[in-house]
């Protein structure tokens, strides 16, 4: 079976529970899936319940470096070489766990921002694992990223509470 690659971006809520939907999917048929987040923790709903599923690895993540714009370049520094090493963390487990589905949730910003190596990432994309299906989310995905996507859905926001300063609710957006 053919594997491939899916990208979820856009301004709409619903990228990461479209990712972790066909995650409970694999799961469901007997697959082996393997999460790894950027530029957000572990700490929300969904991941715990993710944990008491089998069939799931989920790569600890509980480092976040605030956002892009109020970053020294010392502070940038520090958010590459900890993406970066999640980045390639992942991967090696990817190569060498026999995985199904790998999802790189939030991967377009530390890819936009330059917080892991582009070439890296690329390349493993083109030479991932046969069997590897591979999912990507977040908001603005870069010309060689979509380039790559057999799959590329884009979820418009076009209502949100956050627009009327009600803040993320535990088990709806946490």
């Amino acid at each position: 079976m053919p594997s491939y690659i899916h990208i979820y971006y856009g301004e709409g809520k619903g990228k990461t529970t479209a990712a972790i939907g066909l995650a409970i999917r694999a799961i469901g048929a007997g697959k082996q899936v393997l999460l790894a987040r950027f530029l957000k923790t572990n700490s929300s709903s969904e991941i715990n319940a993710l944990k008491q599923l089998p069939n799931i690895t989920i790569i600890p993540t509980n480092t976040v470096f605030g956002y892009y714009y109020t970053l020294s370049s010392e502070e940038k520094k520090s958010a590459y070489a900890y993406y970066q090493k999640l980045l390639v963390d992942t991967c090696t487990l990817a190569y060498e766990g026999h995985y199904d589905l790998l999802i790189l949730d939030e991967l377009t910003y530390a890819y936009c921002y330059e917080f892991i190596d582009l070439d890296y990432l690329l390349q493993f994309l083109k030479n991932r694992p046969t069997q590897l299906e591979i999912v990507i989310t977040g908001k603005h995905p870069s010309p060689e990223l979509l380039n790559l996507a057999d799959y590329a859905s884009e979820i418009k926001k076009i209502r949100h509470p956050y627009d009327k300063g009600v803040l993320p609710r535990e088990g709806i957006e946490l």
